[in-house]
């Protein structure tokens, strides 16, 4: 194959995995929309409070559990059957035991919030550490062989079967135990469907050395990943351990809320990036191109729909959840700060993984991510869950420049050319966006809620229509529209 063959290729397999993942997470939203607008209505914030507790501990199992070896395993450029049956055993043992510590410990977090129905809670969540232990080798597998519509179709039907079941739950009164069910329900699809598309070897229940290199890049990506769930999971332990169960669900369902933006723009390329990006490691030229068509995208798609969801976040909160949820509303539009931060930052994770520098990213994790916890604490502190949000977004945006600098100090990788460029038009046009939709939702407050909302989103897309008139925006708007084509030749 020529090296044009092998470019258009690659190209096409990445455009057209972006594409396809893209959709499943669409179908997943609209999945996750409803149920959240159905069962906001047949629970209390309380129940969704409960659950909250426990998966902001349990979620440090989840985890270990991985050990950054999903990360290792795509970016391996090799691997021998061996090292797969040694994975995959890796991952069973590693489940095991975490499930049964989360167990022994639930006690210990039913202490710690002063709530004793999280025993029997934390009992039932504790199995889906072992059911996404065994499925984390096959799901690397099949993102590591590109089979993204595979993976799309499975997320979508995992996500339907959740919230089906948990809907029914709702329904016929089983309270709280219907977030069990929705967390549990589509884990056991996933491992089932997975096992059925991979073709993996188990072989004999033993570890070999050969993997001591992927355990030595995934105990540093798993470093990281630690940092960076607690940087963005302690504030539910600050929330629930000071303000109580009631406060922390208001806040847990706008958080919920604010990451569908990211998880549907963000995710797709971010799932075909890893590995498009591991296999242009010696062509610097390509990965440079490959991040900044990358940046134009998120910046586009991600720093002005914070921006609009921000300014319409009253109405909006109002029609998916109903009355009662005003806090969550207020949480929301200033959780749309560390919205666009995340947005931008999670490229800093593909360079860092892809250029072999997981290490480095450890230990900038180790200064940086203490310091965005402390906040926590300063913000209940200061003005409750308002000023977490706040202080939260604006931490999480500051650290931004060095965050990119520590990543691609050193390397082909151009700081102002191929991350900074990129982001700038569309941050230009982000404040415009703000305004207009808030000025609509503002001239419409005494009308009802689906038209403030309405009026809102059409204002702030107008802006971005009208930058269409500037050639470099067109020029920019043309780019991304390659993208799509790519994916449908």
């Amino acid at each position: 194959m020529s090296r044009a063959t092998g470019e258009r290729s690659l190209s096409q397999t990445a455009s057209r995995g972006a594409a396809v993942t893209a959709s499943g997470l669409w179908l997943k939203t609209l999945l996750q929309l409803g149920s959240t607008m159905v069962l906001a209505r047949l629970l209390d914030p309380r129940d969704f409070g409960l659950i909250a507790m426990i998966m902001a501990v349990v979620g440090v199992a989840d985890l270990v559990r991985d050990f950054g070896m999903t990360g290792a395993i795509i970016q391996a450029r090799t691997l021998t059957a061996r090292q797969w049956s040694s994975l995959l055993w890796f991952s069973v043992f590693l489940g095991s035991g975490l499930m049964v510590v989360t167990a022994l410990c639930a006690p210990l977090i039913a202490d710690l919030y002063d709530e004793q129905r999280l025993v029997i809670l934390t009992l039932a969540i504790a199995p889906t550490l072992l059911i996404n232990a065994i499925a984390m080798p096959m799901q690397a597998a099949a993102q590591r062989d590109m089979r993204f519509g595979t993976l799309a179709l499975i997320d979508i039907v995992a996500m339907a079967v959740g919230v089906v079941l948990s809907i029914v739950a709702a329904f016929l009164g089983f309270g709280v135990w219907s977030l069990v069910i929705f967390a549990g329900a589509g884990q056991v699809y996933r491992l089932i469907a997975l096992w059925v598309v991979t073709d993996l070897r188990w072989g004999l229940p033993r570890i070999s050395r050969d993997i001591r290199s992927l355990l030595s890049t995934g105990g540093s990506i798993f470093g990281v990943q630690l940092l960076n769930y607690a940087a963005r999971n302690m504030d539910n332990v600050v929330i629930g351990a000071n303000l109580g169960p009631a406060a922390l669900g208001q806040y847990s369902r706008a958080y919920s809320l604010f990451l569908l933006p990211q998880q549907q723009l963000n995710g797709p390329i971010g799932r075909v990036a890893l590995p498009v990006l591991s296999r242009l490691q010696e062509d610097g030229e390509r990965y440079r191109r490959y991040v900044r068509g990358s940046l134009v995208i998120i910046g586009y798609l991600s720093l002005p729909t914070y921006a609009i969801a921000a300014a319409v976040a009253q109405p909006l909160i109002l029609l998916l959840l109903g009355p009662g949820w005003e806090l969550a509303a207020t949480a929301f539009a200033l959780l749309a700060i560390a919205g666009v931060a995340q947005a931008i930052g999670n490229v800093q994770g593909w360079l860092y993984i892809t250029l072999g520098r997981a290490h480095r990213q450890l230990v900038y994790y180790l200064i940086t991510r203490p310091l965005v916890i402390a906040m926590f604490f300063v913000g209940v502190w200061w003005n409750g869950i308002e000023g977490l949000a706040l202080l939260y977004g604006l931490t999480t945006l500051a650290l931004l420049v060095p965050g990119f600098w520590a990543a691609t100090s050193g390397t082909f990788v151009r700081g102002w050319s191929d991350i900074c460029r990129p982001l700038v038009r569309p941050a230009l046009i982000t404040p415009l966006t703000f305004g207009a939709a808030w000025a609509a939702v503002s001239a419409t407050s005494a009308l009802p809620a689906i038209v403030q909302l309405l009026a809102g989103g059409f204002a702030g897309l107008g802006i971005l229509m009208l930058a269409l008139l500037i050639p470099a925006y067109r020029r920019d708007a043309r780019e991304m529209l390659a993208f799509v084509r790519k994916a449908r030749s």
